[in-house]
């Protein structure tokens, strides 16, 4: 019977990547043509690793940075995402470093799947600083423009 591995396995697991190819087909409809990055995980622990205290990034700046170090038009939106995600989960399973409440999704908001969803992300962020608001059924740091750092 296989084990499962570790979330800090599943970080440091990607040995293929990153991976730099085109984008066609479908793809081309919702993110334009050029050329695209599937980050490496560590990738993006380690631009996560960057945000100060007191400070945010969105999932689209860590995009942004990927694409910029790669050279290509953009990163995997997908791929950044999960990436983002196992490197929550990595981080707490191992104590690490990766501050990774201060990565938000697109638009200020709180990631629901992140470890100990938004009560442990909002006790994080309040106590940076910063305030979460309440929109339907979605958890946003409010005016999260002004706090977002530069990768």
């Amino acid at each position: 019977m296989k084990t499962k591995r570790t979330w800090a396995e599943k970080l440091a697991g990607a040995k293929d990547l990153p991976k730099i190819g085109r984008v066609e087909g479908k793809m081309t409809t919702r993110w334009g043509t050029g050329t695209m990055v599937i980050p490496n995980p560590l990738e993006v622990d380690e631009l996560m690793k960057q945000v100060p205290k007191g400070k945010l990034v969105t999932i689209t700046e860590l995009r942004a940075a990927l694409a910029k170090k790669h050279n290509v038009n953009i990163a995997c939106p997908i791929t950044t995402g999960i990436f983002a995600w196992i490197a929550a989960h990595a981080a707490e399973e191992t104590k690490g470093k990766n501050p990774y409440w201060r990565t938000l999704k697109t638009g200020g908001e709180l990631n629901p799947k992140y470890p100990g969803g938004i009560p442990s992300l909002r006790r994080k962020l309040q106590a940076e600083g910063h305030k979460i608001v309440q929109k339907g059924k979605r958890h946003l740091v409010a005016d999260y423009e002004r706090a977002l750092t530069a990768l």
